[in-house]
């Protein structure tokens, strides 16, 4: 390994820390955040080169004889691979579905790959086999394709699986985080960081008083409504790795924007702000894998909130703050108190291996 690093020319990247300084990887560089960031636009990107794509977003349109098609991948780690409310099963199939659905897509297929561990139960395997059917099934979408690896044991951790998709985005939707403009309004679904603390709380043993259970679902039938409401819808993201901090910042930072939100209106549920208080966390880098975060032109906000309110996954949603023309490319949140903090993007993770 020695050798091979040093054949590297790691003094060609043009990344400041932690890249230049380590020639390892850290797990915050699959955080979400701004190392993963660093990662991918100082390594990734000059070796690849002139194949890279120029779109860094979540999902990818391509055309094909005219019809726009979306494409996403995505791969899933989470530790426990059981957790109150789902499983690395269907946490898989939702988490590529609503990346597609970010895009304003219906999601269409989905390809399936499996990296086992040596030694791991037949019977977890069938589980999570099982809850990934079901998710399909319920999503209305079909698993076309895939492939089956096994490592040494002691050479993963149980299950480990790779979701891609493929969607139809249809004519006349146009939905990118460059597209938010000041006087948007910034909408939430509902409840924040609950999947993060859900998997948490497993994974440690914690009890709040009331089981978290993870927000995990399949968000392409709320976008649909949110598109038929015929609000001027520009950006959506869904809050998973870094939460709902990385996806404004990634959005005002794309946008050249900046984000004002109202502290008071963000809608954490008691449970996980009393955990992100004693494990000193904050609720807006907690991952969520069942919300979306909108921007729509001001005027049509109620409106929007009105479609999103009549559908069984947006029951709960809420605007949280502003676009604003002030520090773009910064998300910053009005305190009680009447003064305010900057919300920044998270370095790595605060929670790994939670989705």
């Amino acid at each position: 390994m020695t050798g091979a690093l040093e054949r590297v020319d790691v003094e060609g990247w043009t990344c400041p820390v932690p890249l230049r300084d380590s020639p390892y990887v850290v797990m915050g560089h699959g955080g979400g955040g701004a190392m993963s960031a660093e990662l991918v636009e100082h390594l990734f990107l000059p070796a690849f080169g002139d194949a890279a794509a120029g779109d860094l977003g979540d999902c990818a349109e391509l055309r094909l004889d005219g019809v726009r098609l979306a494409f996403s991948t995505d791969s899933f780690v989470v530790k426990p691979m059981f957790f109150p409310g789902g499983s690395i099963g269907d946490l898989a199939v939702n988490g590529t579905v609503n990346d597609l659905a970010m895009s304003g897509a219906v999601p269409l297929v989905l390809s399936t790959a499996f990296i086992l561990q040596e030694g791991t139960a037949l019977a977890e395997i069938g589980r999570i086999a099982q809850a990934m059917g079901a998710a399909a099934r319920a999503a209305g979408v079909r698993l076309v394709t895939g492939d089956t690896k096994v490592v040494d044991s002691g050479g993963g951790d149980g299950v480990y699986v790779n979701t891609a998709g493929i969607g139809v985005v249809p004519s006349g939707v146009r939905i990118a985080a460059s597209r938010a403009r000041p006087g948007d309004a910034v909408l939430v679904s509902g409840d924040i960081g609950v999947h993060g603390i859900a998997v948490t709380s497993c994974r440690e043993g914690l009890e709040f008083g009331t089981e978290v259970r993870s927000d995990t679902a399949p968000l392409h039938g709320l976008v649909a409504a949110m598109i038929a409401s015929g609000a001027d819808l520009h950006a959506l993201r869904d809050p998973t790795r870094g939460g709902v901090a990385a996806s404004l910042n990634e959005i005002a930072k794309a946008a050249g924007v900046g984000v004002e939100l109202v502290e008071r209106e963000l809608p954490i549920p008691p449970p996980v702000r009393d955990a992100c208080g004693l494990l000193g966390l904050d609720p807006l880098q907690v991952a969520n894998e069942g919300k979306l975060v909108a921007m729509v032109a001001g005027e049509d906000a109620d409106r929007l909130l009105a479609a999103m309110r009549a559908h069984p996954e947006g029951r709960a949603a809420r605007r949280i703050g502003t676009c604003v023309p002030e520090h773009p490319g910064m998300v910053v949140a009005r305190t009680a108190l009447g003064g305010s903090r900057v919300i920044g993007m998270p370095l790595g993770e605060q929670l790994p291996r939670i989705c």
